[in-house]
């Protein structure tokens, strides 16, 4: 028996099984959950494919969620399969021009990147939980990931302006789906090998400093705690939770320099 039976949960972002996201549905399967993915473009063939290896396979939809028209459509296409109702969903989607806005490229990023990447990583957090609202009751859960947005980072740039917003934009989520009793919460997660992270320019100095400062230490290559604490957030464990920014990072946010 799991902390998810009889769950239904939607799963975005998922590429390869080094993503967050992919270790998320089968952590969530694992505990007894309905898993259904969500991929886009590119991703869509990955998520595809990559789902293959989960037991039983989730089946996969696309959806891009920064399309006014698609994000519409969701609920129709979740009916279509046979899903009714949402408990929980994953909000793992997140975008930045690698050569624009990101990597050293701060004070030169054009409004037009600025955007996509807000549009992108931000507004999509409150799009998304808004398009499945109506599948949606009391217990249910969205949860996002973030990277810790509190400082700056070297090379992160926009993307962690992006976090940042993402942040905000959870608590103001938390306050507005509250009286419905449907929560809100982020895991900052700390990195990852994943393609989302090869995309960042000098990313692979976030390894090093994770070594050298993460009481616990920090294992990059293994996503497993964070999306042990996603599925924690989508359980009946965290039922009076919301607004929260959850650490899993080996400890590295409690520590100075």
């Amino acid at each position: 028996m799991g902390i998810l039976d009889g769950k239904n949960i939607l799963v975005t972002g998922v590429t390869m099984n080094t993503s967050i996201a992919y270790k998320v549905a089968e952590v969530a399967e694992q505990q007894g959950a309905t898993v259904i993915v969500t991929a886009f473009g590119r991703a869509l063939r990955l998520a595809t494919k990559v789902v293959q290896k989960l037991d039983p396979v989730p089946q996969v939809i696309e959806l891009d969620a920064s399309n006014a028209d698609e994000l519409a459509a969701l609920p129709g296409k979740l009916r279509e399969l046979g899903f009714d109702h949402v408990d929980g969903v994953l909000h793992s989607i997140a975008f930045a021009n690698p050569e624009r806005a990101l990597g050293g490229a701060f004070l030169k990023t054009g409004w037009d990147d600025v955007a996509v990447s807000l549009h992108t990583s931000t507004y999509s957090y409150v799009s998304l939980a808004m398009a499945v609202r109506e599948l949606m009751s009391a217990g249910s859960s969205v949860v996002g990931l973030t990277f810790d947005a509190s400082v700056s980072w070297p090379s992160y740039d926009w993307m962690g302006v992006a976090k940042a917003g993402l942040e905000s934009a959870n608590r103001y989520l938390a306050r507005y789906l509250g009286p419905d009793q449907i929560s809100s919460n982020l895991v900052a997660a700390g990195p990852i090998d994943s393609i989302a992270k090869t995309a960042i320019p000098g990313a692979n100095s976030f390894n090093d400093i994770w070594t050298e400062r993460a009481p616990l230490g920090w294992d990059a290559k293994d996503a497993t705690p964070v999306a042990n604490a996603v599925c924690a957030l989508f359980s009946d464990l965290f039922t009076a939770t919301t607004g929260e920014i959850i650490h899993v990072d080996g400890g590295l946010a409690s520590t100075g320099a």
